[in-house]
């Protein structure tokens, strides 16, 4: 298993790690495997979706603001609680196709690390997982 360090800058925002995935790649030698991409974080997942248009993320940001309010009826007392919900929603993992050296995401996919509770240094775990 591997890490990769992230440093988030926003309280909410989505972060492109596909390229620093894809290094991460090409430095171990993967070459066909089952790739995990994982995040040991409560509030701070991974998701894969389109990273050609920024609005994209952006938007995903926005309503998930709106369904998920920071200031809400919630018990959790650390004020942080819209950040665990935006976490379960999203989901902490992804497992992506490594082949011939590259992820194989469609054409307009990337993997983004999604921070709920920054800015903060975050962790995200690597994990080949089979060979294929």
């Amino acid at each position: 298993m591997d890490v990769l360090n992230i440093r988030t800058n926003k309280r909410e925002e989505l972060i492109d790690i596909t390229e620093l995935v894809n290094n991460y790649i090409h430095k171990s030698g993967l070459h066909n495997c089952i790739l995990l991409i994982y995040s040991p974080h409560t509030t701070c997942g991974v998701t894969i979706n389109e990273h050609a248009d920024p609005d994209v993320k952006n938007d995903i940001i926005r309503k998930l603001k709106e369904l998920v309010p920071l200031n809400g009826d919630y018990a959790h007392i650390e004020g942080n609680s819209d950040a665990h919900i935006k976490t379960g929603l999203i989901g902490n993992s992804a497992m992506v196709i490594v082949e011939n050296d590259t992820v194989k995401l469609g054409r307009w996919q990337g993997i983004f690390l999604a921070e709920f509770d920054g800015p903060r240094e975050r962790k995200i775990y690597l994990q080949a997982v089979k060979s294929v």
